[in-house]
């Protein structure tokens, strides 16, 4: 199970950090990620913190945001600075395990509003 908290409404401009509890060890999965799904428009992956450490980021937030692994706390953080309109949507934790066959894992999602 995995728990979304920080969500919010913030002034253009300013930040969040957005907080991801798993149930249990996130040792084994692949990647731990966050994506995002606004209006009308499809789910993309916004970070994504591969197994090893390194992390892949979203174009439009490269620069802005930073995503945290923490496997000793099964915990995985988004850190949002430079909040823009554009990133108004709803934010998804993930889990993607790879083996035996890629099966992903979401968390219920939880709302963030940039708007003055």
């Amino acid at each position: 199970q995995l728990v979304e908290s920080g969500g919010g409404l913030v002034q253009p401009g300013g930040s969040l950090r957005l907080s991801c509890a798993a149930s249990g060890s996130i040792d084994s999965f692949y990647q731990m990620g966050w994506y995002r799904q606004a209006p009308g428009k499809q789910r993309e992956l916004v970070a994504g913190v591969i197994i090893g450490g390194s992390t892949n980021y979203a174009d439009s937030v490269k620069g802005r945001f930073t995503a945290v692994r923490d496997n000793a706390n099964n915990m995985l953080y988004l850190q949002m600075n430079s909040l823009k309109p554009e990133d108004t949507a709803v934010y998804y934790c993930n889990a993607l395990r790879i083996r035996p066959t890629p099966l992903h894992y979401w968390g219920q999602g939880i709302q963030v509003t940039v708007s003055s």
